[in-house]
């Protein structure tokens, strides 16, 4: 009897290109099911509660699978999937959900969070985390300007064209947080969901 199994997934996006299954193969999603279909012994689908871009990081993305048998714990399947895993990719959590739970669909909210550094040199550890921004900025029209996002807008303006017209466009925005300490800025955005590159773009 199948099971599925919800995780939580954590990766140092730098070497993947994104998310999303491609037919090169060096994605998050294409590492995950080569993994699991290993253990598994036939094919098997990660759904993930979002697609992320090449060179996106993630602390604790949700995805589920459903895998061919029950013989392993939620425990066993992490460890052994892990092991065969490149070391900046991570599944930190698993657990048993039942059939009706889905990544994707049974998400109340997202977060997104995006780092810049102000200094006139950029520190080495900082690379490929921070966005280095030598023109001054202003924590005060940053922060009016972003109170103009949060709520129940529609987004079309914001979305990225795929060459396709975008369906529903309403998102809601609960919080869009700016925090500054030293030279290094977070700027996080909460909300129900969000439109392709909406985030980059607001």
């Amino acid at each position: 009897m199948s099971q599925r199994l919800k995780l939580i997934v954590a990766y140092d996006g730098a070497p993947f290109a994104g998310w999303q299954s491609q037919s090169h193969g060096n994605t998050v999603q294409d590492h995950l099911e080569r993994a699991f279909q290993k253990i598994a012994g036939s094919p098997v689908r990660v759904h993930g509660a979002g697609r992320t871009d090449a060179g996106v990081h993630a602390l604790g993305q949700c995805a589920h699978v459903d895998v061919p048998n029950d013989r392993l714990a939620p425990a066993r399947w992490l460890a052994a999937v892990n092991s065969l895993l490149v070391p900046q990719l991570r599944i930190q959590r698993c657990q048993r959900v039942t059939k009706d739970f889905h990544a994707r669909f049974s998400a109340t909210g997202k977060v997104y969070r995006y780092r810049i550094c102000s200094a006139s040199v950029l520190p080495p550890l900082e690379y490929g985390r921070v966005w280095h921004c030598l023109s001054p900025l202003d924590l005060n029209v940053m922060r009016l300007a972003a109170a103009k996002f949060v709520g129940r807008h529609d987004f079309a303006g914001f979305a990225a064209n795929r060459g396709h017209a975008e369906g529903d466009t309403i998102r809601t925005v609960h919080s869009l947080v700016i925090r500054r300490r030293g030279c290094l800025w977070t700027i996080e955005f909460e909300g129900d969901g969000f439109l392709y590159k909406m985030v980059r773009l607001v």
